[in-house]
């Protein structure tokens, strides 16, 4: 099938480009090893006259600023209900991972005042992730303050995470919905009664299981709640995937998180994000009647905004910041073969500076996060706003 017919198909131009550039690697490969004499997937470069810039060109990405990237985290954290999808989107915002690589972070690489990029989780058409290097080789140790590495202790020691039942090593982030197969029924879940209720999940099974042992008053709550909600036990999630998948965590908690909408799921159409704004910044309600019990819905923070994009992100904040050329490609993942790059080195000073500088601008984002609200939902902020 030709190009020419896959886009009348509709099918998306990074599809094709992607297609096109997998047949031409395997031609290639048969070209090297004489099996054909040339490959036909090449294109011919530099033949007849330029008329500009390719028209298939996509749109600029969108960035957004270090406090955008802590307010996202915060949303992402309330709709998955955990801390995992808080700091993974602050680390990905203030280092500039590629998603393989945060998705493929193991716990043995996270160190003092450093993340060892050693190995990325590459998610294959088949739903598999293969542990691969990451992309170009691009082995390196990406430098991070004392806050940052202190935010992913906390969160180690908090989580204690198990190996995986795919790759028997322990990552930092685990997925946030059931893995294939695990038993799941719609409908609210156990935290989302503990929220309705005003207590903590502790207390919701206490009063499944030993309603003799909770006050009256409290347990009258949470059977109300279960009855507004219609949570029926043992529908909970069940067992977790080891790993985020990208479309899910895009789809379900990045782009709500960014824009304040969910996307449309047939039959029902896109629809705003239904909250409960008491505490700041509102927690999104689940259930029957979620929209009914709601009070408020969110903002967008940064219109546009996806994972991938805060590697744009990371890397213009390191611009705005005056950071070398050099150090930049270095902590992204990039090769420089120009005589600039060749002759320019990274020295511990810049390294220094880099490091304070990030301090700085988090200080800032937290600062400004305390002047709309002092406290967060989020155990891993509420923690962070509170101790400083």
């Amino acid at each position: 099938m030709t190009e020419k017919r896959e886009r009348e198909l509709g099918y998306a131009e990074s599809s094709i480009k992607t297609w096109r550039g997998t047949l031409h690697l395997i031609l290639a490969d048969a070209v090297e090893e004489g099996r054909i004499d040339a490959n036909p997937a090449a294109r011919r470069r530099g033949r007849g006259k330029r008329s500009g810039r390719s028209k298939n060109r996509g749109p600029e990405k969108a960035v957004t600023t270090a406090l955008g990237v802590l307010l996202v985290a915060e949303r992402a954290a309330l709709l998955s209900g955990r801390d995992d999808e808080f700091v993974a989107i602050v680390t990905k915002g203030f280092t500039g991972m590629r998603w393989g690589e945060l998705v493929g972070l193991e716990c043995d690489y996270v160190r003092e005042a450093s993340i060892r990029v050693e190995w990325q989780l590459y998610e294959l058409d088949t739903g598999e992730l293969h542990r691969c290097p990451p992309k170009d080789d691009s082995h390196r140790t990406i430098d991070i303050p004392q806050w940052h590495a202190e935010l992913l202790t906390a969160h180690l020691a908090h989580k204690a995470p198990p190996p995986c039942s795919c790759h028997g090593r322990s990552y930092v982030f685990s997925g946030h919905r059931a893995a294939n197969g695990a038993a799941r029924a719609v409908g609210a879940k156990l935290v989302d009664v503990a929220r309705l209720a005003g207590v903590s999940t502790g207390t919701v099974s206490a009063v499944l299981n030993r309603p003799e042992a909770v006050r009256p008053a409290t347990r009258r709550d949470v059977e109300a709640a279960i009855a507004e909600l219609g949570y029926v036990r043992g529908g909970a999630v069940g067992a977790l995937a080891s790993h985020w998948r990208r479309n899910g965590f895009a789809t379900w908690l990045f782009k709500p998180a960014v824009s304040g909408w969910y996307p449309r799921k047939a039959p029902s159409p896109a629809r705003p994000v239904p909250i409960v704004g008491n505490p700041w910044p509102g927690i999104p309600v689940r259930g029957r009647n979620a929209a009914g019990r709601a009070d408020a819905c969110w903002l967008p923070i940064a219109e546009g905004l996806t994972p991938h994009g805060l590697r744009h992100t990371h890397r213009t904040l390191l611009v705005e910041l005056g950071v070398p050329a050099k150090l930049i490609d270095e902590r992204i993942g990039h090769e420089d073969g120009s005589v600039q790059g060749r002759y320019t080195h990274v020295t511990p000073l810049m390294r220094e500076r880099l490091v304070e500088d990030l301090t700085g601008l988090w200080e800032a984002a937290l600062t400004a996060r305390r002047e709309m609200y002092p406290t967060s939902p989020v155990r891993a902020l509420d923690w962070l706003l509170r101790s400083t």
